[in-house]
């Protein structure tokens, strides 16, 4: 392990997120999924989880390693599509209130 190796700290940074994407995915509720037109859970958690798995089993490599990268792409969408959604339905902020076109009200 070399501290001063700058793709030592890409591969780091790629498995914490992929981490945090299936940590996250893992503790959202089921039904949240199918309220959000989303993908199910299960599908969620056996694709970040084989993700995951593969960088941990196998060492992800940023730049020619194409299961890492796809593996990434799955995250990304994860935490910038169907997080969001889910969190918009389960957090205490949408729950109760009528979100309207423009805003609550």
């Amino acid at each position: 392990m070399d501290l001063l190796n700058p793709f030592w700290w890409l591969a780091t940074a790629i498995i914490g997120y992929k981490a945090f994407a299936f940590v996250d995915a893992a503790i959202r509720r089921d039904d949240a999924y199918r309220a959000a037109d989303k993908k199910t859970k299960g599908f969620w958690l056996v694709v970040l989880g084989l993700a995951l798995g593969a960088d941990l089993l196998f060492g992800a490599n940023p730049l020619t390693g194409l299961l890492t990268l796809v593996g990434l792409v799955a995250a990304i969408v994860y935490v910038v599509d169907v997080r969001p959604a889910i969190k918009l339905l389960t957090d205490g902020r949408g729950r109760g209130r009528n979100p309207g076109p423009y805003g609550p009200w």
